[in-house]
């Protein structure tokens, strides 16, 4: 392996914009990090407002759903029983047929 292998591949503009780069990161830094503090905040509330609306949503859909199979057991239990007392009042007007 020569040395000329180990010379990096750029141009001399690469490493002034690699310079200036570190020159202004400890500036940059900083800014972008108090700028990007209220964002984030602002994300995860959004975040958690969606939450709970979704679990209230849920809530009440297994309200409705619940009310809605107690309504229709109850029809189905007076239907059935409707429906045994017209068989049991048939039988006794006919005691004699079987």
């Amino acid at each position: 392996m020569a040395i000329s292998d180990m010379i990096p591949k750029g141009s001399i503009w690469t490493g002034i914009a690699v310079g200036a780069g570190l020159l202004v990161a400890p500036i940059v830094i900083p800014a972008v990090a108090g700028a990007a503090r209220p964002l984030l905040k602002a994300v995860i509330k959004s975040g958690y407002m969606l939450y709970e609306y979704g679990r209230e949503m849920v809530a009440e859909v297994t309200e409705v759903a619940e009310d809605l199979f107690v309504e229709a057991k109850a029809e189905f239990e007076a239907g059935v029983a409707e429906v045994s007392e017209d068989k049991g009042s048939a039988l006794v007007a006919k005691p004699g047929k079987k």
